[in-house]
């Protein structure tokens, strides 16, 4: 079991120092013998920063737990274990004309991890997150018991543990409903804006009329290119195939270079190609679901492109009202500390309510931005990004961050304590440990478990 293995794709943080399999954390939660704070869930280690490290105890890699357990070709109701990649998920349930209701930007996320973030995608606006279609779960906590948790058992553990990042026990398995769909193929179009003002009057009304929308920004583009992009918007292609591609790619990034590729030189050349070649047609065309939900998945390791310290991604929301404002003072923010982001997504996120306690996704727009690890000068700017998301009413995502502070969690989910009133004592994260448990909780800590 490589260390590498059990690290964050950031590659900012450390990896796991220790790792326990599976088969005998289950068997130490049964016994009732885990420790305080000992363990913490490890998926496929898709999360940013340290949300999926535990380093003052064990992760438990849950990958072999990867069993499809049943299907229902007429409802599309999918049972499987925590462990299961949603790669997998996609092709088993491909044939029979289904896919999953909400993907986020790539395929290789575990079906527990894919719970444990609420994860959303570009189709927050009709579907809302990965929870709002998980049917039943099934979680083994260190009073050696397992409950089964939905809507209308374990009430309470259920909306903890979607959105709860693996701090409620060990999420075992999951029953979640996909999504009929006439085919995997989507039909894409690329609409370019000259600046944010447009993408703005033009998201709304692409929400209304597809599916899927999604737009991609050139973060470094100045003066009458400012705040230009390509607005993507798809839907499941009439006429396509039904059958999953082959998950995994042939291009990847064998070693880690010593240095940062990314640099603003090479993002700029990128930027400008980029937005020529998907925007030189405004015609809908259709494409492979691959290319469409997780293009990224198309060169394996790309991360190690950001050299050996890393990188940190922000991913903030902020109300629709102060949207037109916010998000190009982000992006401001970014242009004058002299950082470029190679992947710099806006999408607007719906109504459509998780049940999950806590989740990221609210009503609203989303700017996701990815920067070099470059030390002190990134985790300023980080932090300013902070403030001007949090001074706004928004939040800051928890599953893609490495750093942010105490304060700054509490106000992106002030329900805060009512997780933690719910977290097994035996399991505990990094991000967890240097937030949650920072700061002061109030009376009324013991919230029982149903």
């Amino acid at each position: 079991m490589g260390q590498e293995r059990l690290g964050s794709f950031g590659l900012a943080t450390p990896p796991a120092r220790k790792a326990i399999p599976a088969d005998e954390a289950i068997a130490l939660l049964k016994r009732g013998e885990a420790k305080a704070g000992s363990l913490l869930g490890y998926g496929n280690g898709r999360s940013y920063g340290d949300s999926c490290q535990n380093d003052t105890g064990m992760v438990v890699d849950m990958r072999p737990l990867n069993r499809i357990r049943s299907f229902n070709a007429e409802t599309g109701v999918l049972e499987a274990d925590a462990g299961t990649l949603l790669c997998d998920i996609i092709a088993h349930g491909a044939p029979y004309g289904f896919f999953p209701a909400v993907v986020p930007g790539t395929q290789f996320v575990t079906l527990g991890g894919a719970i444990a973030n609420d994860v959303h995608g570009k189709n927050h606006h009709r579907r809302g997150t990965f929870g709002c279609h998980v049917e039943a779960l099934t979680l083994l906590r260190s009073d050696g018991r397992t409950y089964r948790c939905s809507a209308t058992d374990n009430v309470r553990l259920f909306a903890a543990t979607i959105g709860g990042m693996g701090l409620t026990g060990l999420i075992l398995s999951a029953s979640i409903k996909l999504m009929r769909v006439p085919s995997l193929d989507t039909t894409e179009k690329a609409t370019r804006f000259r600046d944010l003002g447009e993408f703005f009057d033009l998201a709304e009304a692409a929400d209304r009329a597809n599916e899927y929308a999604v737009a991609w920004i050139d973060q470094l583009a100045g003066g009458h290119g400012r705040g230009r992009g390509l607005l993507f918007t798809g839907n499941h292609a009439e006429h396509g195939s039904h059958a999953a591609a082959r998950a995994g790619s042939r291009l990847s990034v064998p070693l880690q270079p010593p240095f940062n590729v990314l640099n603003r030189p090479f993002l700029t050349v990128f930027n400008t190609a980029y937005r020529w070649k998907k925007g030189k047609s405004a015609a809908p065309h259709q494409t492979g679901y691959q290319g469409f939900f997780f293009p990224l998945d198309g060169v394996r390791d790309w991360n190690r492109l950001y050299g050996p310290r890393g990188l940190f991604q922000h991913q903030s929301v902020v109300p629709e009202a102060n949207a037109r404002h916010i998000v190009p003072a982000l992006l401001e923010a970014g242009r004058r500390a002299g950082q470029g982001s190679f992947l710099t997504v806006l999408k607007r996120f719906g109504d459509v309510r998780s049940p999950a306690l806590l989740s990221f996704p609210r009503p609203g727009y989303t700017l996701t931005l990815d920067f070099p690890n470059r030390g002190e000068r990134t985790l300023r700017l980080l932090a300013e990004l902070d403030r001007i998301v949090v001074e706004a009413g928004g939040a800051v995502n928890p599953y893609k961050d490495a750093r942010m502070g105490p304060e700054t969690f509490a106000a992106s989910f002030p329900q805060w304590q009512r997780l933690e009133a719910l977290r097994d004592p035996a399991f505990i994260s990094s991000f967890w440990a240097r937030t949650a448990k920072r700061l002061e909780i109030g009376e009324g800590r013991a919230e029982a478990a149903e």
